[in-house]
């Protein structure tokens, strides 16, 4: 009988701890994405296109959350706040991770303190984009126009602090004109104003423009880095188009909030990596215009840093400020 009682004792201690450990093993159920924009942005689909990659490598789901509003910063902090467990994550951009901590008075993250990174998703120019029927064939148009009329040229962003909003602000101190800038909750808001001729233009990624360019809803005529796009290698870039000094990359990077545990992080870091070398996946990336680098996410925080100050320097050559 006491033999008995033992044995039971014993296995009590020895399969308990096996099953607490097996229920932490991570992860064991579905993760969070937040997304910082809207649905149907480049942002979320680009961040769609690679969670399904890393849903493969962790075997489970990955569940896109949409919290746009304040140029990314509303979703951005939500991530810096949620509980480091690997279980919520931000697929942020150049904006959310690099310019908004500049061109805000006040946001209540810090994009480097508050977040550990993941992995470099890849990067994108934009394209500048008009209606079809625009009196507006290219860059020096543009820019004539906004010559002869200060203040009068309109162009739209999917909100303050996008690289749609500083692409205007470049071209207006390269250009030494005045534009006026609008600035929308969402990307594909603006995108219709575009199309219906209520605002003049816009940068904003190819993978939210080229299928109205293909439709002939919208007419690009040119590209922000100083290499073409992949997804759009007919159109000029601005460089090309008399400003040698323009080139602004967007890009994407997910990260996880900071005091992660590392062994989470790791995991993390390795099945994102596997996920960017499967075809299907590179090649779902880049039919949507993200480009890949050979960025390592053990450089991902010099990347990020120098990041930010090369756009302070734009925003304050700029004069642009957001409250």
């Amino acid at each position: 009988m006491y033999l008995r009682l033992f044995m039971v004792v014993l296995s009590l201690f020895i399969v308990v701890p096996n099953s607490v450990v097996w229920a932490d093993e991570y992860p064991s159920g579905p993760i969070r994405m937040v997304v910082p924009f809207g649905a149907g942005t480049s942002t979320d689909i680009t961040s769609r296109a690679f969670a399904q990659g890393l849903s493969e490598q962790l075997k489970q789901p990955i569940v896109i959350d949409n919290k746009p509003g304040a140029g990314g910063n509303i979703g951005t902090e939500f991530v810096a706040k949620a509980k480091p467990d690997g279980y919520t994550l931000c697929s942020g951009t150049v904006g959310t991770f690099a310019i908004n901590i500049s061109l805000f008075q006040k946001i209540a993250y810090d994009p480097v303190r508050d977040f550990v990174p993941v992995a470099f998703v890849g990067f994108t120019p934009t394209l500048l984009v008009v209606k079809p029927n625009s009196p507006f064939k290219n860059v020096a148009d543009i820019v004539d126009f906004a010559k002869k009329n200060p203040g009068k040229l309109t162009f739209a962003s999917a909100g303050n602090g996008t690289t749609g909003h500083l692409g205007g602000e470049l071209l207006k101190v390269l250009s030494g004109t005045s534009m006026l800038h609008i600035p929308f909750k969402q990307g594909t808001q603006a995108l219709t104003e575009i199309m219906a001729g209520d605002v003049d233009f816009m940068f904003y990624h190819p993978s939210a423009v080229m299928p109205h360019v293909s439709s002939g809803r919208l007419k690009a005529i040119a590209c922000s880095t100083n290499k073409r796009s992949i997804a759009a290698p007919d159109v000029p870039t601005v460089a090309e188009s008399g400003y040698p000094e323009f080139n602004m990359m967007g890009w994407r990077m997910v990260a996880a909030p900071a005091a992660t545990p590392q062994n989470i992080i790791d995991k993390l870091v390795k099945a994102s990596g596997l996920a960017l070398k499967k075809p299907d996946v590179l090649k779902r990336l880049e039919s949507l215009g993200l480009e890949q680098g050979d960025m390592r996410t053990a450089d991902l925080r010099n990347f990020q840093v120098k990041e930010i100050e090369t756009w302070a320097k734009v925003i304050k050559a700029s004069g642009a400020q957001v409250k």
